[in-house]
């Protein structure tokens, strides 16, 4: 039984108010645009329509009451745009998804041999508003050595959000999007320029790419990441966090060059005692709780973690592992360690009642195992 949420991850970020924002932003570029009948039209479809679908719907709109060439309808588009996302920020600034539909727009209509060089350009610009990772893709796909050239140059632009896309558009694995049908290695020398990147926006998606890469390749991304390292052309903290965050998968396999990468390639030499949970049934929205001690039998790092298989409708279970904590325990010392876990509904994960397990794992090594009842509010 799939568990009820009451947020709309779709309705926050397409609604009403957006749709009304976009239309103004249109009508100020091209004042012959039909304000209220695309927001009527738009608007009349989302009950219908999930996140992708609302994104995909309002493309439509902006075609049918855009001119029909295109031409004329980009330069209106990128004449509507507002001002670029602050460039003092260093991360987490990713801009308004209702600007998404302009980058599909550009993928849907222009991508094109005829088109091609105005439909790159226009969607640099856009991605300084709203990353256009997903609509690069159509590009990468019909014209991979145009493109590859030109994000080649991007990844050496002064907008680090410019920079960021040519990482993230170029991701083998990147999540909801169309499959890229280049070699996940073409993309390699764009990385070799953004991975000495001082921002931390574009560092983690290099970091996210190579994880994409360690799921078919783990051999080349742990050679690439020593060589990155050795090269000393990247900070030694922000190498770290590259390092870490690139062979997150990895780890979690208990990959064992990747687990001696990061400082925890040694089996643990350990006993786990009192591993036990207070909370045998969680209701939806607390928290499941368990405990446990480590006693290390010799000085060593640990990395610990948990994995969790979520309870399924009789299909494929669902598995993601979760941080714990890093110890470094000398011998003999015994660390108590607890942990809450929320049981709280996600856009992004289906939350099913029943049973659950979770997996306790030190250095990649599996260490006992506890389950729990997940139980409707």
């Amino acid at each position: 039984m799939k568990a009820k949420s009451s947020f709309s991850l779709k309705d926050q970020l397409f609604n009403s108010d957006k749709v009304e924002y976009l239309a103004t932003l249109m009508v100020q570029a091209f004042p012959d645009f039909a304000q209220e009948k695309f927001h009527q039209d738009v608007v009349k479809a989302f009950p219908k329509l999930e996140l992708k679908e609302r994104i995909a719907h309002i493309s439509t709109c902006l075609h049918r009451y855009l001119p029909d060439d295109y031409g004329e309808s980009l330069a209106i588009i990128l004449k509507s745009l507002p001002s670029e996302l602050d460039p003092t920020k260093t991360d987490d600034d990713f801009g308004d998804f209702i600007f998404a539909p302009f980058s599909l727009y550009v993928a849907l209509h222009g991508c094109s041999s005829e088109y091609l060089d105005v439909s790159l350009s226009g969607l640099k610009e856009i991605t300084k508003r709203f990353s256009a990772e997903y609509a690069i893709r159509y590009f990468i796909n019909a014209f991979p050595d145009e493109t590859l050239g030109f994000l080649s140059d991007c990844a050496d632009d002064d907008n680090y959000h410019v920079r960021r896309w040519a990482s993230e558009g170029t991701r083998p694995k990147l999540p909801w999007a169309q499959k890229l049908t280049i070699d996940y290695q073409k993309p390699l020398p764009i990385l070799e320029s953004l991975y000495a990147d001082k921002t931390r926006y574009v560092t983690r998606s290099v970091a996210n790419h190579l994880n994409d890469i360690s799921k078919v390749d783990p051999n080349l991304v742990i050679d690439l990441l020593k060589s990155w390292i050795k090269s000393k052309r990247q900070t030694e903290k922000e190498i770290s966090f590259i390092t870490k965050h690139a062979l997150r998968t990895l780890t979690k396999q208990g990959h064992k060059d990747a687990l001696k990468l990061i400082g925890f390639g040694s089996k643990p030499d350990i006993t786990i005692t009192n591993f036990s949970t207070s909370t045998p049934q969680v209701k939806v929205g607390d928290a499941f709780e368990f405990s446990f001690d480590i006693r290390a039998h010799k000085s060593q790092k640990l990395l610990v973690d948990y994995l969790m298989y979520f309870a399924n409708d009789g299909k494929k279970r669902t598995q993601k592992v979760f941080k714990i904590k890093q110890v470094d325990l000398k011998k003999g010392e015994v660390v108590a360690l607890k942990k809450k876990h929320p049981m709280r509904l996600m856009t992004t994960r289906r939350l099913m009642l029943g049973e659950h397990q979770i997996i306790l794992q030190v250095n990649g090594q599996a260490c006992g195992s506890l389950t729990f009842e997940l139980i409707e509010a």
